[in-house]
């Protein structure tokens, strides 16, 4: 039953039955049961839970196997204590593939791509092979962290050294980094001569790299060969472009794509985050109106707001999708679903505690801007995960150095 929670998605429902199964002491939670339960953690960043979960292994001298510290380096990881991971993974006897695998891949989302190179070379010395997820893993560090020339070398030799023939993920993977990077041309001719047809996903880190560089003439040829594949696929490059338009002020193409989108019936998902307080996730969508103190979170995001203005921040308002006057924009990137969980956690946490979110959309830039001033002016550590990797706000700086 757990794990066809886990396997679905349910995460909650999971760490339930979990739960209940504690309470009849004639069972007790075997290596399955226990990667299970981890993952579910990780997937709701409830590190409360999780840390519990180690600590029962512990307490009930479980022999921690290679797939359980690979668990709990995930689970770690994915809660935002990469440290915590670090050290599962350097307690570790004799490390295997999955161990190096799941480190590196902390590592990347958490944007240490050069730690996380020098784990994946440490793996090598320890004539350790890496398998395609490992490739993955190591290839995202480097996106997140800029590193092209070391990227492109890893991507290049992966067949020839280690005998993993590319797939379409780790394409994508070298095309968002010559993208983030501003080889948007490099990256648009490999797309074009990859051996097989590329997904959205590729198509999406190609729009990316133009929303970070403005290319709005690239980002309109590139949407014209999405435009051309199966339109439930399309779901979100349109968005893209959209935002892109947005951003230089030409409207009438933001009113021709959204209008595309009309047609297609393409609807772009709404931003939800999610924090654990107490033992109990809290979850925040753009705009919430359903969490039962939502007044007063709204009413503090307020007060939040005018404490951060003071301490330097900005509305940045660029992306907003439709010509509103700048009041009206401020007004509809306030209500974003992480500034929500940021009150609501200010509201219920003690003074210097740290602040753990969990968000499914990629954080924009308004936010980024408002968490650092808030980690600023309320002298806490907001760590948030996004769709794609952390972002750990301390002091009025970010973990990412503005690189994302």
């Amino acid at each position: 039953m757990i794990s066809g929670f886990v396997g679905v998605g349910r995460y909650a429902e999971a760490l339930s039955y979990f739960r209940d199964m504690l309470y009849d002491d004639k069972v007790q939670a075997n290596e399955a049961i226990l990667v299970c339960v981890l993952s579910a953690c990780a997937h709701l960043g409830a590190l409360d839970q999780g840390n519990w979960i180690h600590m029962y292994i512990g307490k009930n001298r479980i022999s921690e196997s290679s797939n359980i510290s690979t668990a709990l380096i995930d689970m770690y990881s994915k809660c935002g204590r990469i440290d915590s991971a670090s050290r599962v993974f350097n307690g570790i006897s004799r490390w295997d593939v999955h161990n190096f695998t799941s480190m590196i891949s902390g590592l990347s989302i958490h944007g240490l791509g050069k730690e996380a190179l020098c784990v994946f070379y440490q793996m090598l010395a320890e004539n350790v092979k890496p398998n395609e997820v490992t490739c993955l893993g190591v290839l995202n560090a480097c996106s997140h962290s800029g590193l092209v020339e070391e990227g492109s070398s890893i991507f290049y030799d992966m067949e020839s050294l280690w005998g993993v023939a590319p797939k379409i993920e780790h394409y994508g993977c070298h095309i968002d980094l010559l993208g983030r990077a501003g080889y948007l041309e490099k990256a648009f001719q490999i797309v074009k001569t990859m051996p097989m047809k590329p997904d959205i996903v590729i198509w999406r880190s190609l729009l990316n790299g133009c929303r970070i560089h403005r290319d709005a003439n690239l980002a309109r040829c590139i949407i014209n060969h999405v435009g051309q594949m199966n339109s439930q696929e399309c779901n979100g490059g349109e968005v893209l472009l959209s935002n892109l338009y947005a951003s230089l002020g030409i409207w009438e193409g933001v009113t021709e794509v959204r209008k595309l989108m009309g047609e297609r019936r393409i609807e772009s998902d709404p931003g939800c985050s999610w924090i654990e307080v107490d033992g109990v996730v809290h979850e925040f969508r753009v705009a919430d109106k359903l969490h039962p103190r939502i007044i007063e979170v709204r009413e503090k995001l307020n007060e939040i707001l005018k404490r951060a203005r003071v301490g330097g921040y900005v509305s940045n308002t660029m992306h907003v999708s439709f010509d509103l006057n700048e009041e009206e924009k401020e007004q509809a990137v306030a209500w974003h679903s992480e500034k929500l969980a940021v009150a609501f956690a200010l509201m219920s946490t003690p003074p210097g505690t740290s602040i753990r979110i969990v968000k499914n959309l990629r954080t924009c830039e308004d936010c980024h801007l408002a968490l650092k001033a808030i980690s600023k002016v309320y002298g806490r550590e907001i760590v948030v995960r996004d769709r794609s990797r952390f972002h750990t706000f301390k002091g009025g700086d970010c973990s990412c150095n503005d690189y994302w």
